[in-house]
C-alpha cells in the first residue's frame, strides 16, 4: 500500500470518529429539532394551537440568542453569583417591562413595534414555515451564530415589502451608526480605560453601577424585541394570554442563566477584558444609549443584533489600533477576522431569513423577484 493510499485512509478513519462525536454531543439537540419540526406541521393547520406552538418556539429562541446580546456581558461579568440571584433580577425586569407595555397600550406587548406598516394585523392562519422558522434560528443558535431574530421571523409575517425595506435600513443604519460611535468612544477613552484595568481589582461600586445599567439595558432591549416573538400572537393579549406569555418567557431565561448564555457566549466572552465588571458596564451604558435613540426615532423594529455586533466590532478596532500605536505592534488582521465573522454570520441569517421568507410570503417573493 502507497504512503498516499495508507494516509487518506488514516484521515478518512479519523474523521469518522469525529463525525460520531459531533452527532453523540449533539444527539439530544438534534433529536429536540426534529421533534420540534413534526410539531410545527402537526399544529400548522389549527391556527390557534399553531400561533402558540410558533411563540414557544420563538420565545426559546429570542431568548438562547437575541437576549445574549443584552444580558451576556451581565453573565459574563458576574461568573462568581448565583445563577438564580441573576435570573430572578433580570426576569423580575422583564416582567414589569411587558407587564407596562401590556397596560399601556391595551394589551400590546410590544411596546407598540407591531403597529407599524406591514405588521400590524395579527396573522389568521400559519404555513410550516413560518411555525418552523424560529427552529433553523435555532440550529443557527447551536453553531454560535449572531444571528438576527427580527429578519429571520418578521420577515415570515409581513403583510407589506416595505415593512422588510423599512426594517432592514433601520438595521444597518443602526449597525454603522453603533460601530462609529463605539469605535470614537473607545479610541477616546482607551488611555483612561488601560489605567483603570491595572487595577486588578474593581471598586466595590461598579458592582451596584453596572447592574442598574445591564438592567436598564435589558429593558430597553424588551420594548425593541419583544416584537419577535408577540407576532404569532393577538395584537391585543387577554389577562390569560398574557400570563402565558409571560410565565413561558420568565422560566426560559432561567434556563438561559442556568447554562451560562450558553454557546452564543462565546460572542461575547471573546472580546477583550469583557468579563471585567467595568468594561462590561461601559459596553452596556453606549449599548442601552444607542437603543434608546433608535427606540424614540420610530416604531419600526429593527434588528439588536446587527446594533449588538456593530458596538463590539467598534470597540475591538479600536483597543486594536491602540494598541499598535502604542506597542508598535498589533492584532489588527486578527480583530478583522472576528469583526468580519461575526457581520458575516449575521448577514447569513439574513440570506437565511429572506430566502425563508420568499418561500413563505407572495408579497416579498414578488418584491425580491421583481430586483432580477
Amino acid at each position: 500500500m502507497s504512503k498516499t493510499t495508507k494516509l487518506k485512509k488514516g484521515l478518512r478513519s479519523r474523521s469518522y470518529p469525529q463525525a460520531l462525536s459531533f452527532f453523540g454531543k449533539e444527539r439530544q439537540f438534534l433529536g429536540f429539532i426534529v421533534v420540534m419540526f413534526i410539531v410545527a406541521a402537526i399544529s400548522a393547520p389549527f391556527p390557534q394551537i399553531a400561533m402558540w406552538v410558533g411563540f414557544a418556539v420563538a420565545g426559546y429562541s429570542a431568548i438562547a440568542n437575541d437576549s445574549i446580546q443584552t444580558i451576556g456581558t451581565f453573565i459574563a461579568s458576574n461568573m462568581t453569583q448565583k445563577w438564580w440571584v441573576l435570573w430572578l433580577y433580570i426576569g423580575g425586569i422583564f416582567l414589569v417591562t411587558v407587564s407596562t407595555s401590556w397596560y399601556l397600550f391595551d394589551g400590546d406587548v410590544s411596546f407598540q413595534r407591531l403597529t407599524s406598516k406591514g405588521f400590524a394585523q395579527a396573522p389568521q392562519s400559519f404555513t410550516f414555515l413560518q411555525i418552523a422558522a424560529p427552529i433553523f434560528l435555532l440550529i443557527l443558535t447551536r453553531l454560535g451564530m449572531p444571528v438576527s431574530t427580527t429578519f429571520l421571523i418578521l420577515s415570515c409575517f409581513a403583510t407589506d415589502s416595505s415593512a422588510i425595506t423599512s426594517v432592514l435600513n433601520k438595521s444597518v443604519s443602526a449597525y454603522l451608526l453603533a460601530f462609529i460611535v463605539s469605535f470614537v468612544i473607545f479610541i477616546a477613552i482607551h488611555g483612561i480605560t488601560k489605567r483603570m484595568f491595572q487595577q486588578k481589582e474593581a471598586h466595590p461600586m461598579w458592582m451596584p453601577i453596572q447592574w442598574v445599567t445591564s438592567g436598564s439595558l435589558w429593558a430597553v432591549w424588551i420594548m425593541q424585541d419583544a416584537a419577535n416573538i408577540a407576532v404569532y400572537l393577538p395584537r391585543s393579549l387577554s389577562l390569560g394570554q398574557f400570563v402565558a406569555f409571560a410565565t413561558f418567557i420568565f422560566l426560559g431565561l432561567g434556563i438561559l442563566f442556568y447554562l451560562r448564555g450558553d454557546k452564543i457566549q462565546r460572542i461575547v466572552t471573546e472580546k477583550s477584558n469583557i468579563t471585567d465588571v467595568r468594561a462590561a458596564t461601559i459596553v452596556d451604558f453606549i449599548y442601552m444609549s444607542l437603543l434608546v435613540y433608535k427606540l424614540t426615532v420610530s416604531t419600526i423594529p429593527m434588528s439588536t443584533t446587527w446594533v449588538f455586533i456593530g458596538l463590539l466590532g467598534g470597540r475591538e478596532l479600536a483597543i486594536s489600533i491602540k494598541k499598535h500605536w502604542v506597542k508598535g505592534r498589533s492584532k489588527l488582521p486578527v480583530t478583522l477576522k472576528v469583526i468580519s465573522r461575526d457581520l458575516v454570520y449575521a448577514g447569513f441569517g439574513l440570506l437565511v431569513s429572506l430566502l425563508l421568507a420568499m418561500s413563505i410570503n407572495p408579497v416579498i417573493r414578488e418584491e425580491v423577484l421583481s430586483y432580477f
